[in-house]
Parts: structure tokens; C-alpha cells; sequence
């Protein structure tokens, strides 16, 4: 009984410490993922925004883009499909990142739930109003100071 007991010992986290600090993990995890998505998101947006700018124009047009940090000059008919083509592209990685993000959330719910976690957020607040305030007073302390 006693090797059974081990076994199952060396899945879970030692002590509330280390639980804690897989926990604090997976919410790092969740939020790069997150700030990944809203770069790439916003990469996304720059490329529509020059796919909607240069489409109108004449094909043959002069157009200049950034390739390795060299900036090259080519046609509007040569640069708009390769902007497609990373947009496209980008989008993909996107839509993965979302299907990692929902299989981390899921996971850290289960997580939460195998722990028994929950977030205090009333503490937080309280804590965080408390703290707010004490630097807007240390601020206002500093600046009635300054002025006189």
C-alpha cells in the first residue's frame, strides 16, 4: 500500500507550494498566449489595411516592401499576393494559437478543480483599492511637499 501511495505522490506536486507554482505557470502560459494573439492579430489588420490601400491601384504601379529588413522596389502586382499570402498565413497561426488557448483554459480549469483553486477576487480588490490609495497619498504627500 505504502509503494501505492508513493506512485501516486510522484504525479501530484509535493506541497500547496508547488501546486502554486504549476498553477502560476499555466496562467503565464494562458496570458503569453493571449498577448501572441493580439500581436499577430494586429499584424493581421496592418496587412488588410495595405491589401485595401494598393488593391485600387494600377498593377504595374511602383511599390516598395520590407523583405529581411531590405527594402525592395517591385510592382504592386508582384507585392499584393505575397501580402495575401502572409496575411493568410498569419491568420492560420492565429486560428492554432486560439485552439492552444482553449486546451490551456480547459486544462487550467481541471487544474483548478483536481486543487481545489479559487481566485479571491473581493481580497484583490480590497488589497488592490488599499494599495491604490496608499500611492495616491504618498503622491499627494510628495507633491504638497514639493509646493510649498
Amino acid at each position: 500500500m505504502a509503494s501505492k501511495s508513493g506512485s501516486g505522490g510522484l504525479r501530484e506536486p509535493p506541497n500547496e507550494q508547488a501546486v502554486l507554482n504549476m498553477y502560476e505557470g499555466k496562467r503565464s502560459e494562458l496570458s503569453q498566449i493571449y498577448s501572441n494573439i493580439t500581436d499577430l492579430e494586429m499584424q493581421v489588420s496592418e496587412h488588410s489595411l495595405v491589401i485595401n490601400a494598393i488593391q485600387p491601384l494600377d498593377q504595374s504601379r511602383k511599390c516598395f516592401r520590407m523583405i529581411g529588413g531590405v527594402l525592395v522596389e517591385r510592382t504592386i502586382k508582384e507585392v499584393l499576393p505575397a501580402v495575401q499570402r502572409n496575411k493568410d498565413g498569419l491568420e492560420e497561426v492565429v486560428r492554432k494559437l486560439y485552439e492552444t488557448l482553449e486546451k490551456k483554459k480547459k486544462d487550467l480549469t481541471e487544474f483548478e478543480a483536481k486543487y481545489k483553486i479559487r481566485i479571491t477576487k473581493q481580497e484583490d480588490n480590497k488589497e488592490g483599492g488599499n494599495k491604490k490609495e496608499g500611492n495616491a497619498q504618498g503622491v499627494l504627500v510628495g507633491a504638497a511637499s514639493s509646493s510649498q
